[in-house]
């Protein structure tokens, strides 16, 4: 990886953004709206300050996820991709400037998200606001790996929403928003045990319960998840579509 060639990369996809005023409100609004309708919902109180932090995860993730996949796809359709690694450019720098990109853009949705759930919304939480702001960019982090890699195999942006079901669902299931982890049928929890969102909702829900939270374990497991998509989407991604 060349940092010089990944910075380039990573400037050149935000200008793109600041010039697409609708996926920059998809980012940065969205996440933060689905939160207060939920809020709305449940009228604040108990079941929101439970649910509120495992949301406060799983929105700015799937979020990510959509724009990051649909908008790799199109670089490779349109025949950017191509044009770029006939250059110096190779797979994991413009991978790699895509995450930086994506991830400063994650940052600030995070700040807008947690900024609303605690100030606005009321949301309880125990541990510091600055803990669970970092676990909320690490979760978009990882929507931005995934949706990285599973662009790779996509050759439409129908199919990029197919992966869905297949990839999101059952991370949303068993990730402990519906039912504790420790909860699930033994075969249901093993699987748990191995989807990254699951780590993701306990780190939150570890911030907001306790006031000295250790959720290092968990960002370590969320960060590796990240950094092994990106590899995987390094080694898959084509030129070109088909």
């Amino acid at each position: 990886m060349t940092p010089r060639i990944t910075l380039a990369t990573a400037a050149r996809v935000l200008t793109q953004l600041r010039h697409d005023p609708r996926t920059i409100a998809l980012m940065l609004v969205v996440p933060s709206l689905l939160l207060s309708l939920l809020w709305w919902v449940y009228d604040g109180g108990a079941l929101f300050d439970r649910i509120g932090p495992a949301l406060l995860a799983i929105f700015p993730f799937l979020v990510m996820f959509l724009v990051t996949s649909i908008a790799t796809l199109r670089e490779r359709t349109s025949g950017t991709l191509e044009r770029l690694l006939s250059m110096p450019t190779g797979k994991f720098d413009f991978l790699a400037g895509y995450a930086l990109a994506f991830g400063s853009v994650a940052l600030l949705q995070a700040l807008i998200t947690a900024s609303v759930a605690i100030g606005l919304l009321d949301m309880d939480t125990a541990g510091p606001a600055w803990l669970l702001i970092a676990v909320a960019v690490f979760d978009a982090l990882l929507g931005v790996a995934l949706g990285l890699f599973v662009s790779a195999f996509a050759s439409t942006e129908f199919q990029v929403v197919q992966f869905m079901p297949a990839l999101i669902l059952p991370q949303f299931l068993l990730c402990g928003l519906l039912v504790p982890r420790d909860q699930l049928p033994d075969v249901l929890e093993a699987i748990s045990d191995v989807l990254p969102l699951s780590y993701a909702v306990d780190a939150m829900s570890e911030v907001q319960a306790n006031t000295d939270p250790e959720v290092w374990g968990q960002i370590g497991v969320v960060l590796g998840f990240s950094v092994a998509l990106l590899a995987l989407g390094a080694a898959t991604l084509r030129r070109r579509t088909p």
